[in-house]
């Protein structure tokens, strides 16, 4: 294993660590790089060595396997936490916690990035995805989207906004995952009536940068950024920059998102249908059906929540009852939001 000493690369880890499910067996190889070059060098050696690899970014949007396939290198992006401020430009690594935007918009006294407060993926996952809360997406201030092709190694690339295909929940690199991995974006904002000249006047940027990444277990990660809310209101109680957040965490708690290990919505809503599918799944009395140690949440349809021990086939026995019910009932198949990776077994299989 001498050979695969790099910095940024774990050996012999539980995916669930890395993931909001806390589900996932242990993985042979994870990439952890924190800039460009330890990234590249990952890829270059697991190339080398025949090992395939798969992208990810916090790990909130993906259901790992039990049994991972041993010849796969799981990278994140995580660490990848880079961030600066050019007039009216944004820039940050695709690593930086989509949370973390909603902090930098506070900090420069503007509206743009409040929507993304509680949102537990990564910039990068959340413009793979075009993360969305009511009605806006990450895709709003977006100018560029920097990446890697994988099948032109010859450096970063960029797509313009425009280039990204961007729809509900949707976007080019879905496309292209095998190959396309986002590094960075570009953002620009609205308003240059700012409260401060410098994002190094942002003390959670710096402890961010420090290595103090928020908790990436749900209950931990909400009381970190609500307690950062918290604070806040205590310095100035009157501060209306802070009624969009409370909102939400208003919202999210009555939810309860954040009370078990989940990856929020497990699938797209189909607007054509003109009712979210959570709604859908309550009329099927689809609330509180369990599979092993998985269930659908009581208070919200269209999550599956893991109660302590769930393991990937519970969420999958899950997700398949749920578009069996909807199959017979309303004559169409949601299709999963949740990325599912295939294990061992299924790789076997191909």
């Amino acid at each position: 294993m001498t050979s695969w000493n790099l910095a940024g690369l774990r050996t012999k880890q539980a995916l669930s660590r890395y993931s909001t499910y806390e589900i996932g067996g242990e993985a042979r190889f994870v990439g952890t790089p924190r800039s460009q070059d330890q990234l590249r060098e990952l890829l270059e050696l697991a190339y080398r060595r025949g090992i395939s690899p798969i992208f990810f970014g916090g790990g909130s949007n993906m259901l790992f396997p039990d049994r991972p396939d041993p010849d796969t290198l799981f990278l994140t992006t995580r660490e990848m936490v880079d961030y600066k401020l050019e007039g009216d430009r944004l820039y940050v690594s695709a690593g930086l916690p989509m949370s973390m935007l909603a902090v930098i918009g506070y900090g420069l006294g503007i509206v743009d990035f409040d929507f993304t407060f509680l949102l537990p993926g990564t910039v990068g996952g959340g413009i793979y995805m075009n993360a969305k809360y009511f009605d806006r997406h990450i895709s709003d201030t977006l100018i560029n989207v920097h990446y890697i092709d994988l099948q032109q190694p010859s450096g970063v690339q960029t797509l313009s906004r425009e280039a990204c295909g961007f729809g509900y929940k949707q976007s080019v690199f879905q496309d292209n995952s095998s190959n396309w991995l986002i590094v960075g974006a570009e953002f620009k904002l609205s308003s240059t009536n700012r409260k401060a000249v410098s994002l190094l006047a942002i003390p959670e940027l710096v402890a961010l940068q420090e290595g103090k990444l928020p908790p990436n277990r749900l209950p931990e990660f909400a009381s970190h950024f609500i307690g950062w809310m918290e604070a806040k209101e205590g310095e100035r109680a009157e501060d209306s920059d802070l009624i969009p957040m409370r909102k939400i965490v208003q919202d999210r708690v009555g939810k309860m998102h954040f009370a078990y290990p989940s990856c929020g919505s497990v699938f797209k809503n189909d607007y054509s249908v003109g009712e979210p599918i959570g709604k859908l799944a309550d009329r099927l009395q689809l609330r509180g059906v369990q599979r092993g140690n998985a269930r659908i949440s009581p208070v919200h349809g269209n999550v599956i929540q893991n109660l302590g021990g769930a393991n990937a086939a519970d969420v999958i026995e899950l997700i398949t009852h749920v578009q069996d019910a909807f199959d017979r009932h309303y004559g169409f198949v949601p299709e999963p939001e949740v990325v599912i990776i295939e294990g061992r077994a299924s790789s076997l299989q191909r």
